[in-house]
Formats: structure tokens, sequence, C-alpha cells
């Protein structure tokens, strides 16, 4: 049994123009000691999900579909059910860690806290605890630090704090979600290796969300690449990467900075490839596929008919040993988009 099965997960925002679609069809699995990468642009929904797989949504939004925790429907219970669940057996890193920390308080009382509300430790018990995982996760001379407010921190501790606060209770599944930002390489590469390291100490899962195709590309065993609230292509890690199979997925490979770029007769390297256009509002989604209008392939069908998953044959028997989707699907209607190598989307 999966630890985490999510089947045709649909969330609507309202508001006084009506509603709107923000997450569309999701559905995925990951089991325990797996990692799971999603990636997408900014405002392809991938925070969203992970709020949403907390019970963090929006006030104004409806869920509709399957979130299944270990066989157990999570969909429609009591907040108090999910207040039991949230730190517990589902932890999070957010990717402001100067926002998700309490300005006003000491950072020992509120990596204690977590420990105080779920495990019942006392007072002094959990401060204790505290300490440990501050240690844990690379505060030097933690047992000072625990007085100290977070302003005292550079953004790396900031983050390795907010780090020992998710890891409080052991969770079953840590989120992810753009850990290293605003961190300089070397920094992002200590918390990627920090986060990896417990997460394989303890068995747990993880969902890793990035921008960045590389961080995923080394961290994660399957992945999931979103665009307009809904997931375009997914599978495991190394058959993804052998065979983008979405054009939007080629689009993204595109753009990241490469060393070996072609440059210019001045030796000035050329401009950097962006995705034709921007991504539309969520009010003006195509009907059909979600890419339409910026995909090289667009045709009308492409704006009215909603495309399926369909399986990408250079899928291995191999990966399925370390693969929680089990095979590399993409959701697109042009047989001659997904072919192997297919770079006329960019040129």
């Amino acid at each position: 049994m999966p630890l985490l099965e999510v089947t045709g997960l649909n969330l609507f925002l309202r508001s006084s123009q009506g509603a709107v679609q923000a997450l569309r069809h999701l559905s995925f699995k990951l089991e325990r000691g797996h990692a799971l990468g999603i990636i997408g642009e900014s405002g392809s929904g991938k925070s969203l999900t992970a709020q949403t797989l907390m019970g963090l949504q929006p006030d104004n939004a409806s869920v509709t579909g399957s979130i299944r925790w270990e066989g157990r429907e999570l969909l429609g219970q009591t907040e108090r059910d999910w207040q039991a669940m949230r730190g517990n057996r589902i932890a999070m890193v957010f990717q402001e860690p100067m926002t998700a920390l309490n300005p006003v308080h000491p950072i020992g009382r509120q990596v204690a806290e977590p420990l105080r509300l779920h495990q019942r430790l006392g007072h002094q018990q959990a401060l204790q605890a505290a300490t440990a995982l501050l240690e844990r996760v690379g505060i030097a001379d933690a047992p000072r630090r625990m007085h100290d407010y977070p302003h005292q921190f550079s953004g790396g501790q900031r983050q390795r704090i907010t780090i020992a606060m998710a890891l409080a209770c052991e969770p079953d599944l840590l989120i992810a979600d753009e850990p290293t930002t605003a961190l300089d390489v070397t920094v992002q590469q200590q918390i990627l290796d920090l986060i990896n390291e417990v997460v394989a100490e303890r068995n747990m899962a993880l969902i890793l969300i990035s921008h960045d195709l590389g961080v995923i590309s080394q961290n994660v065993d399957d992945m999931l690449v979103m665009y307009g609230g809904q997931i375009v292509e997914s599978g495991p890690t190394g058959a993804l990467f052998r065979h983008m199979g979405h054009p939007y997925t080629r689009g993204l490979m595109a753009a990241r900075p490469r060393l070996d770029a072609p440059r210019q007769p001045s030796g000035k390297p050329l401009d950097l490839f962006t995705i034709p256009g921007s991504v539309p509002s969520l009010r003006d989604l195509p009907h059909g596929c979600t890419f339409a209008g910026r995909c090289a392939f667009t045709q009308a069908q492409c704006y009215d008919n909603k495309p399926q998953r369909v399986g990408i044959p250079s899928f291995q028997p191999q990966e399925a040993e370390y693969s929680s989707l089990g095979v590399h699907q993409v959701r697109c209607l042009r047989p001659e988009a997904m072919r192997p190598g297919n770079t006329e989307a960019w040129k």
C-alpha cells in the first residue's frame, strides 16, 4: 500500500467573478523511502499542490478527488484531524524561512513547539530535544543559540532551523517547497545534502518542489512536470531525462543556462532561450491542452480536446525497482511531438 496516493485531485478557487480551477485531475502515488520531484514555472500549481496535501489550501478553495494516507481518506476529515497530521506525520520546509519563523520568539522555543504539541514532552525535555535537532542540522553552539531570534541568523542557518522544526516529530513525509530559494550555490548544496541525509536516516518519503531541473535530476526518484495546474508529464527521473516527451518539459530544459552554450563571434553568450508567450491566467486557460498556443505543435484540436495521459515506450523495466510512479507518461494529443530527441518545437 502506498504511503500517499492522490487520485483525480481538483481544486477550485471561488471569487466575486466566479470559480476557477487551479488544480486539474492530479493523480500520483508515493512510497515510503522514495523521493518525488515537482517542477514547473511559477503559477503552475506546485506550491498549491503541497498546501492541499497538508490541508492548508486557501479559505476560498473547494477540493474534490481523493488524498489517501496509508489507505485512509484525508479529504473531508476535520481540522482537528489535520492538526494531528501536520508536523507529526506530514511536515513542510517552506521556501522563505524568514516568513516561516516567528520573529518575536527565540528559535529554540519554535523548534520545541511541535514536540510539546504532538509528543507531549515537558518544557525542559522539549528544549533538550530541540537543542539536539539544531545540532543535527548544523547550527553551531546550539545550546547558546537556542535563545537567539530569527533575524540573528543567516539565510542558510534559518533554513536549517526550519528543517529542524519539520523533523522534530520524525514525520513519514517531508515536503520541501523550494528549500534553496535565495541561497548561494554552496549553501544550496549543503541544504539539499542535509535533507537527503535525514530522509535516508529515517526512511521518510520526500516531495521536493523546485524550478531547478538540475536539483531535481540529482535528488529524486520520480518527477511530475506541472503546467496550468495539471501534470503534463510524469515518470521515473532517469526515463524522463533520457526522453523528455512533452514540448513544455523540453522548453524548460532548453531555458537552462549552460556552460557549453553557443556564443556570438565576440565570445559573448547568446541570449537565453525562453518559451514563447507567458503563462495565462487560470481564467484564460484553453479548454483543451493547457499548453496550447505556447507550443509549436499547436493545432485547432489542441484548444478544444483534453489530452489524456499516454505511455512513453522509452520506459525501462529495471526502473520499476525504485519508481513509485512506475511508467513514463505524457499528456499530449500529438504523437509526433513526443518523438525521442525531437527539438522541432523550439527551433
